[in-house]
This record gives C-alpha cells, structure tokens and sequence, in this order.
C-alpha cells in the first residue's frame, strides 16, 4: 500500500465529524516508531464488518518490545468507546493476532482480486 494513501487518509480524517476513522501514532523519544488507523473497511468485501484496525506497523529496530500491543489496545478500547461490539482484521499472518484474542472467521477478497484471512474479537 502506497504510503500516499494512508498520508492522505489520516490527513483528510483529522476532522471527521463521525467517530472513523481514527489514526494512532506511536512515540517514543518524539520518533514516530509505529501506528494503526481504526477504519469502516481495510479494502475487503466483507463490508458489513466494521470497525477494521490496519496499517498496524512498528519499526522494525523496536520490534518486540510489545508495542504493537498497545497499538492493538488503543484500537479495542475505541471500539468499545464509540459503541461497536466487535474489532475485525485482515491479515496474512497466522498465530500472531490469536493471542490478542483474535479469532479467524474466513477470509475475504480485495478489489484487486486477492485475499485475505480475516479475524474479529467481540469487545
């Protein structure tokens, strides 16, 4: 993904009058070492699942450190915040997001004819 799109995305969003999306920056030492967005769809079909997390990222010298957790948790207690019942996902990994109690529930496909697995948590 073009990091034009999610530039664009997070600017265009800072005043959006309903509650997605939302973009989640990680500080540390005023470095940027990773973010998340909060998002109505992350380019799937599955269109009646919302809210998705994305672009979750950590740089990759800070990796393991369990930040991407905390990324992972802003982004549940948002979902909660703004009154949605579950938190969707999509992904190509496996065994990463089960432990933040993530399930799989199917997959799902992109515009651009791939696709990808999905996961939802109930919040």
């Amino acid at each position: 993904m073009s990091p034009v799109i999610y530039k664009d995305c997070i600017s265009k969003s800072i005043d959006a009058a309903q509650s997605l999306p939302q973009w989640y920056l990680f500080e540390k030492s005023e470095n940027i070492i990773g973010c998340a967005g909060l998002i109505t769809n992350d380019f799937i079909s599955r269109m009646h699942l919302y809210p998705w997390i994305c672009a979750i990222f950590i740089d990759e010298e800070r990796r393991g450190n369990g930040y991407g957790s905390l990324l992972i948790d802003k982004a549940k207690e948002d979902t909660r915040l703004h009154g949605f019942t579950y938190l969707n996902l999509r992904t190509d990994y496996t065994n990463y997001y089960e432990k933040y109690g993530f399930e799989y529930i199917g997959q799902g496909y992109h515009p651009w004819e791939e696709e990808s697995r999905i996961y939802q948590i109930e919040e």
